[in-house]
């Protein structure tokens, strides 16, 4: 098994966890830490990052142009997109619909399918993916996983800060993955200097390098 989807699945499964912790279901119906998200929309929009890797393994090897990750986040339109386009309200939706059998529901979904993913995920042979939104592209398996594992990470923390309860800790080489992903991402969207300002120099940093 590679590194990264091994990364994933301990990730996926704190995830698990974290969608069945008390708190969650006590907050079910109320404003989550995001602007127009309630805490339900947002436990399904984590949930569905563990639910679109198998999604994508059961359809067929795509023929569309295999890009690397870096090349996808250029490309991708939702980075910083307002809250009330078009894709961001279908995110919302999605959330909602994905999460309407309520918490227990959720949670035990989402257990079930990083089992399974453990047993699969690990011999799946090299090779490229596709969701239907996307543009005329592909990833590979494994930097598909990794996209999913810097959302699992994003939306833990959202979800975790939401309820009051602690952020679950990633492996130090996940975490590394993550912040490289989100640093990339943001040296895009900012610049270089910006970047580098706001990680070492407070006093004269911008008011915000966020990636996302």
């Amino acid at each position: 098994m590679t590194q990264i989807r091994d990364h994933y699945l301990t990730a996926a499964a704190a995830a698990a966890e974290l969608l069945a912790a008390p708190e969650v279901a006590a907050a079910w119906q109320e404003p989550s830490a995001l602007a127009k998200l309630s805490v339900q929309g947002l436990a399904g929009h984590l949930a569905g990052q563990v639910f679109f890797v198998p999604q994508v393994l059961d359809g067929p090897e795509p023929t569309e142009e295999t890009i690397s990750i870096h090349e996808y986040y250029a490309r991708a339109s939702w980075i910083g997109s307002d809250l009330d386009d078009e894709f961001n309200q279908g995110i919302r939706t999605k959330g909602e619909k994905d999460a309407a059998d309520g918490p227990a529901a959720l949670a035990a979904e989402v257990a079930t399918t990083v089992r399974g993913l453990r047993a699969v995920l690990p011999g799946v042979p090299s090779r490229s993916v596709r969701r239907s939104g996307w543009g005329p592209w592909s990833l590979s398996l494994d930097d598909f996983v990794a996209s999913r594992l810097l959302e699992i990470a994003v939306h833990s923390d959202d979800l975790a800060y939401s309820v009051g309860v602690p952020t679950p800790a990633l492996p130090a080489e996940a975490a590394e993955i993550v912040v490289d992903l989100l640093s990339r991402i943001a040296i895009r969207r900012h610049g270089a200097t910006s970047v580098l300002r706001g990680l070492s120099r407070s006093e004269r940093a911008p008011a915000s390098i966020s990636a996302l």
